[in-house]
């Protein structure tokens, strides 16, 4: 079966260099937007009997790029294809369970809206809870981008007794792997999150940062809340620079703003999220995975 690359508005230059990297036809797809915001999707060429592999992130504004990524693989699985969704940013992977009564798991909905739409398989990076793969029913393969950060950064920053920081708990494994790559000390702060408001507290415990150089690593920033909190925290402590490196800077808002505000030197994302820190290209850790599917 022929394979076939289509590119989502949303990842239209990471669509791109997974075409050349695999050496793959990449398919043309003219998208349209209504005065009142709704998208509207229109196919030049057909793909029946292909395996279309379908790049779209889901950053914001997430629903219209789910949207977006639900009429193509609709529209293409009917006309017969084997659509490979590849999603780089994967929305709503931290709703993956119900933290007060009453929730909705936002991840399981959206599981089953892929797989109704025609998806029969999915590839992300860094998705935010390994644990959030059970959710789904077709098969999905979340790749690492912690090789490729902990690169640019052995080759990018100039640092001084460096030590790896994980912001929380739950940055604590992928951290853990960063600092195992990159050769540095590693430490976890605690943080607390009112689940209702959303307010962060991180609190550190006979952590000797002064005159060190940090490097906070998590999978997902946002708001910023959570960097910001500690990156504060790690400057009243004595650290010199800090920077901030994720797969996915989402910099919601004036997140990019707040955190250089409260002592961060640069921030480091992927281009699962374009964006001018996005400094750390994922299109061979998708393009490895992708290739071991067709050998």
């Amino acid at each position: 079966m022929e394979s076939v690359i289509v590119g989502g508005p949303a990842s239209t230059d990471l669509a791109l260099s997974l075409s050349r990297l695999l050496k793959l036809p990449l398919l043309s797809v003219k998208y349209t937007e209504f005065p009142d915001g709704e998208s509207k999707v229109t196919f030049s060429e057909k793909v029946d009997g292909s395996t279309v592999i379908l790049v779209q992130s889901t950053y914001p504004p997430i629903d219209k790029h789910l949207m977006e990524l639900f009429f193509l693989a609709h529209h293409m699985s009917q006309e017969g294809a084997k659509v490979h969704a590849v999603i780089p940013y994967l929305a709503y992977a931290r709703q993956d369970k119900q933290f007060l009564p009453g929730e909705v798991v936002s991840l399981a909905v959206l599981s089953h809206l892929l797989r109704s739409a025609g998806v029969s398989r999915i590839t992300t990076v860094d998705i935010h809870s390994a644990e959030s793969l059970r959710l789904f029913s077709i098969p999905i393969y979340s790749a690492s981008a912690i090789p490729s950060l902990v690169q640019y950064a052995k080759k990018n920053l100039s640092v001084t007794k460096p030590i790896i920081i994980a912001p929380d708990f739950g940055a604590s494994k992928r951290t853990e792997a960063f600092a195992t790559l990159y050769g540095g000390e590693y430490a976890r702060l605690s943080k607390e999150r009112d689940r209702v408001t959303g307010d962060v507290k991180v609190r550190q415990e006979d952590l000797d940062v002064k005159e060190r150089d940090v490097l906070i690593v998590d999978d997902i920033i946002s708001t910023g809340g959570t960097v910001r909190a500690a990156a504060e925290l790690l400057r009243k402590a004595g650290a010199h620079k800090v920077f901030a490196l994720c797969t996915h800077a989402l910099l919601v808002g004036d997140a990019q703003e707040r955190l250089v505000s409260a002592g961060v030197n640069e921030i480091i994302g992927t281009n699962t999220v374009p964006s001018k820190v996005s400094k750390v290209d994922v299109s061979e850790v998708i393009a490895s995975h992708l290739r071991t599917l067709t050998e």
